[in-house]
């Protein structure tokens, strides 16, 4: 299979962290489980999270939590740099490492911290997929840059609000 056809069966998630969500996380993990759900039957396999804490950990769970369930999909996690959780709480902290050791492939975009190093995790996922599910509520920030950057390389964006 080459990398284009790869790609088309690879669906990435960007949505805002847990302080900019006017949704509970509960709210928040129904809406992405019914779009994921449907991506999985548009034939989407792969599903790429960016393990920001909010919906990209969220996704990720549910993505894992629907393989436990008989799902033949996978799990891609792009981190942004090794030691991105480092000063999180440890519950995000132990949800971020049940991740990391479940998926498929952890794949770590930057060797470290950077200025951009999460406008280059962003546009890592948007290269490597066909479609982006945003939980997107319109403020300025990395999930609007990405949406911008998906619309800019003709990749389908699904917002959810």
């Amino acid at each position: 299979m080459t990398e284009n056809e790869k790609r088309n069966k690879r669906v990435c998630f960007t949505g805002h962290r847990t302080e900019k969500l006017n949704v509970s996380e509960l709210e928040a993990k129904e809406k992405l489980t019914k779009v994921i759900l449907d991506s999985i039957k548009d034939g989407y396999y792969v599903f790429i999270s960016g393990m920001a804490r909010g919906i990209d950990i969220w996704a990720a769970e549910i993505i894992l939590d629907l393989q436990s369930k008989g799902y033949d999909i996978k799990l891609i996690c792009a981190v942004p740099y090794k030691g991105f959780e480092q000063y999180w709480s440890s519950d995000w902290k132990t949800r971020y490492q049940k991740i990391i050791s479940s998926c498929y492939l952890a794949r770590y975009i930057s060797p470290n911290y950077s200025n951009r190093c999460f406008q280059i995790r962003n546009e890592w996922m948007v290269n490597h997929s066909s479609k982006v599910i945003a939980f997107y509520n319109g403020e300025k920030g990395g999930t609007r840059n990405t949406i911008l950057y998906a619309q800019k390389e003709n990749v389908y964006v699904s917002i959810i609000q």
